[in-house]
């Protein structure tokens, strides 16, 4: 059994919403993928993708408490089942509230690509087929422009993450497409033709 398939195994058993395992999915797609471009350990980076969000629909923490809710709940689960502190801290740091500073590049690229994955797939599903290969970085980065658009994403987020990478928005935003593209069937958006 590999890290990702015990992290698969804990985020279907925490999360039931459909919507909630696919945004989990795209962003262990793009931790893997990440990982594999800076030749890292890909089966780590993407349980930590699986699991960043597994106390999420339980434990939501509106109040943005570093000590209670989302993701300190989770966190604590995992220590107390001898998952690694690395993948703790990982987790704890994609939330700026939880007072983890982001310092590695798994820390960092968690960041990056959890709001921007599932801003990509909300892309793609106001395209004509609902697909993930109709999405582009000019589509992508078009409606980053549009505040009426999925709203809840935060624009900043995803310009700080890519910052914090030291990367370009554009390829950051480029490889996350090219991620979420090699996943299109399980991520529900292969398109109404395929």
């Amino acid at each position: 059994m590999s890290l990702a398939s015990d992290a698969l195994a804990i985020l279907h058993s925490w999360v039931q919403s459909d919507s909630l395992r696919r945004h989990c999915y795209s962003v262990a797609d793009s931790m893997r993928h990440f990982a594999q471009l800076q030749g890292a350990d890909a089966d780590l980076w993407e349980a930590v993708g699986l699991l960043h969000d597994m106390d999420y629909e339980q434990h939501p923490n509106e109040a943005r408490s570093a000590t209670e809710g989302h993701p300190s709940v989770g966190v604590a689960w995992l220590r107390e089942r001898g998952w690694s502190e690395e993948v703790c801290r990982a987790i704890l740091s994609h939330a700026d509230y939880s007072g983890v500073a982001r310092e590695t590049p798994l820390e960092k690229t968690l960041y990056a690509v959890d709001e921007l994955s599932g801003f990509v797939m909300a892309v793609a599903r106001v395209r004509p087929n609902k697909s993930l290969h109709e999405v582009d970085v000019a589509a992508v980065r078009k409606k980053m422009k549009d505040k009426a658009f999925a709203r809840a994403v935060n624009r900043d987020d995803i310009v700080r993450g890519a910052e914090e990478l030291g990367r370009p928005l554009d390829e950051v935003v480029a490889e996350v497409i090219r991620a979420l593209q090699a996943d299109a069937e399980r991520l529900g958006l292969a398109g109404t033709g395929a």
